[in-house]
């Protein structure tokens, strides 16, 4: 630590005094010291922007782009190409695959500014964390690229001190653009959204609309699903799953282009990677609740086309809405969850659970029937912490917030299901500012808030300045220590429902 607080003087000392204010400016974030041969860094923010000060005089320090100060101290900004060259000598920093057996939970960051404190909720437990997670919606709502978000998470992670590796979802791509870009980024996971292949059209319990679905293929696929199906008894754990024409018919039509598509995505990018990645199917972006049928035969089709997939996720019984506990029959949902479970274990894949933040009445059932094998994304919950913070700090930029929110709900509520009654939500005037978190307990707020996230982070004035992106930000920096604080203990209460509140 010498040799980078001597850097640090000696940045200070060239710089001149009127440009320095007048109190104590700089933060060291020491848990982010690191050397490699020469060089040592650490990440420092001086009026409110992250630097990495490098110390030293050989690779290291010659590869990283700044401005130097002296022969051996050089002040460089949090940049991709920076990010880059710490991926090249600090593996940690580099997004990494988990494989099927290690339990692993999606902490998505809209904002780019979470990981610190996701770090804090997972550094002393065995759940692996997958810290880079954003779907296509959530970039475009936020006017973000992937690179900005693995880019958040590797600076995160260096300065946080966490060297047991995360890593980083394409959340729910669906293009194939999408899908070789993010690849060629180093994504170390990719969830495959498959419902534009999924038939929803099919009225599944009318027989005759089934079969004349059906029909249509060639004689070729139907004669190889019924020879294969028809008549074969397959166990799972205490249950045989019987395949009759009419059920064959129902997952045939429904999921045979979807699997195609699966096969066609994993040999055409995945196969031929040269490095490690957990590759998950998405199917719970359906109208119908995934059944035993439905699951056992995609996971079949796709096992015995060498399909290596890592995790799964099922459309579950009840409801998996956004930032709220999970809706509907525990019982039912108990049971379903067992044979989805065993139906994993059966392929040897870990079971996902999509929406899963906040589902806090399921969580101890999700660890058990699981085995603790299981993959859960969130998202959503850490924005509303950020919210949460806001009501704290500054109840009037909350306000604004909380109405424009309400204003606009119809134009954001297009892009989540969720059923929140927006007139249940108590009028912000009738509260007091000291009581404007109490909105971050109840349901219908939540689900208000979370679906704003996009609109809020993007609307801007007349004058083409970000109505409040601005003012969030500057709260979320002022306060990141208390930020951090928030998510550690929301995050926490998760895995300690999860049973993985601690190694």
């Amino acid at each position: 630590m010498g040799e980078i607080m001597e850097g640090l003087q000696q940045i200070i000392s060239s710089v001149k005094k009127d440009e320095l204010p007048e109190s104590e400016i700089i933060k060291v974030y020491e848990k982010s010291l690191f050397k490699e041969k020469d060089t040592s860094i650490i990440i420092i923010k001086a009026e409110n922007e992250k630097y990495l000060l490098a110390v030293g005089n050989d690779h290291l320090f010659q590869d990283l782009n700044g401005e130097e100060y002296g022969n051996d101290a050089k002040l460089c900004p949090l940049t991709h190409e920076n990010r880059l060259v710490l991926n090249e000598y600090f593996d940690f920093t580099k997004p990494r695959a988990f494989g099927q057996n290690e339990t692993t939970i999606g902490l998505g960051d809209r904002l780019g500014l979470a990981t610190p404190g996701h770090v804090e909720a997972v550094r002393t437990s065995k759940m692996r964390p997958v810290f880079a997670q954003q779907s296509i919606r959530e970039l475009d709502l936020t006017n973000r690229k992937m690179e900005d978000v693995i880019d958040s998470a590797a600076y995160s992670v260096i300065q946080a001190g966490y060297t047991d590796g995360y890593g980083a979802d394409g959340d729910h791509l669906k293009e194939e653009s999408d899908i070789k870009h993010e690849l060629e980024l180093g994504i170390s996971m990719l969830t495959l959204d498959c419902s534009d292949y999924i038939r929803n059209d099919v009225d599944l319990d009318n027989h005759g609309e089934v079969e004349a679905a059906y029909q249509p293929f060639n004689q070729e696929i139907k004669q190889y699903y019924e020879d294969k199906y028809l008549g074969k008894s397959y166990q799972i754990e205490h249950n045989d799953l019987v395949f009759d024409k009419h059920e064959l018919m129902k997952v045939v039509v429904v999921y045979h282009k979807a699997i195609e598509y699966m096969v066609y995505i994993y040999k055409t990018y995945i196969e031929p990677l040269d490095r490690d990645i957990d590759f998950e199917i998405s199917i719970d972006e359906t109208m119908t609740i995934t059944t035993p049928f439905d699951h056992f035969f995609v996971s079949k089709e796709l096992y015995d086309q060498d399909v290596q997939v890592t995790s799964l996720a099922p459309r579950f019984c009840g409801e998996f809405q956004k930032g709220i506990d999970y809706i509907g029959d525990i019982a039912q949902f108990e049971q379903e969850l067992e044979v989805h479970a065993n139906i994993a274990d059966y392929f040897k894949y870990k079971l996902s659970i999509h929406s899963g933040s906040d589902k806090l009445s399921v969580f101890p059932l999700i660890s058990e029937k699981t085995h603790k094998r299981f993959h859960l994304k969130t998202a959503g919950t850490n924005w509303l912490e950020a919210v949460r913070l806001i009501a704290i700090h500054e109840p009037n930029l909350y306000r604004n917030i909380h109405q424009y929110a309400l204003d606009h709900f119809a134009e954001t509520q297009k892009y989540y299901h969720i059923t929140p009654n927006i007139e249940d939500i108590k009028p912000i005037e009738q509260l007091t500012e000291t009581q404007y978190q109490s909105y971050l307990e109840d349901d219908n707020a939540r689900q208000l808030l979370h679906v704003s996230y996009g609109l809020l982070l993007t609307v801007k004035n007349e004058n083409g300045h970000y109505i409040f992106k601005d003012d969030i930000y500057a709260i979320l920096e002022k306060y990141e220590d208390e930020y951090a604080e928030l998510l550690k203990n929301h995050i926490g209460k998760h895995l300690e429902l999860l049973n993985f509140n601690s190694k």
